[in-house]
């Protein structure tokens, strides 16, 4: 009985904790669907598109160098963590007549990181908005066209986030004025939705036909 005791304490018990967490995994861990359908950025010139990638978006509006230090937070805490992930980029939508001052960010960040996976696309004021519109949150854009919020789109067009966080309810972005912000939720969510298109693709090639 002793033997039988000893062999389930070593061998059985932690399988079956195993299971109990990876179940928990499959789960629980995903991240919430918030708004189908964000429109694509059709008015860009540089070939970027929100379908088949996933997306940390964002609007810095006219006023880049307000914005500089939200987009050094994000660069620093976010994206130096996942871009060498494929699939992964940062899109980045400006008012027209931003590009020289992007130009310079570019420059500043560059110095940091390699920045090949932060896209800056140009819009008129109607593009931008419809495209912040098409998020459905309950955020807003000011009268620079900017917000230091940023969201998580992913390969469908799918806006991600939460919608039972412990501060806010439905989450629908991250705060990049917060390094608490990005630390302690997108670090973590961002972390999330790769692991599930990890899990999708494992899956597909197992199922795929010997």
């Amino acid at each position: 009985m002793k033997k039988t005791l000893v062999l389930v304490t070593l061998f059985i018990l932690p399988i079956v904790i195993y299971l109990f967490f990876a179940s928990g995994i499959t789960n629980f861990g995903r991240l919430a669907t918030l708004t189908e359908n964000v429109s694509e950025i059709d008015f860009a010139t540089n070939d970027v598109s929100l379908e088949g990638k996933i997306t940390v978006l964002g609007f810095l509006g006219k006023d880049v160098d307000n914005k500089k230090g939200n987009a050094f937070n994000l660069n620093q805490k976010i994206y130096k963590r996942f871009n060498e992930f494929n699939d992964f980029q940062f899109v980045m939508v400006m008012p027209k007549g931003t590009e020289q001052d992007v130009e310079e960010l570019k420059k500043e960040l560059e110095q940091l990181a390699d920045i090949g996976k932060w896209n800056f696309v140009y819009g008129d004021e109607d593009d931008i908005n419809r495209i912040f519109r098409s998020l459905k949150t309950n955020l807003s854009l000011d009268g620079n066209l900017s917000t230091p919020y940023v969201f998580i789109v992913d390969k469908n067009r799918v806006l991600r986030g939460r919608d039972d966080d412990e501060d806010e309810g439905v989450k629908y972005g991250f705060d990049t004025s917060s390094v608490a912000d990005l630390n302690n939720k997108m670090e973590d969510d961002i972390k999330i939705i790769l692991a599930e298109y990890r899990m999708a693709l494992k899956k597909n090639n197992a199922d795929r036909p010997k």
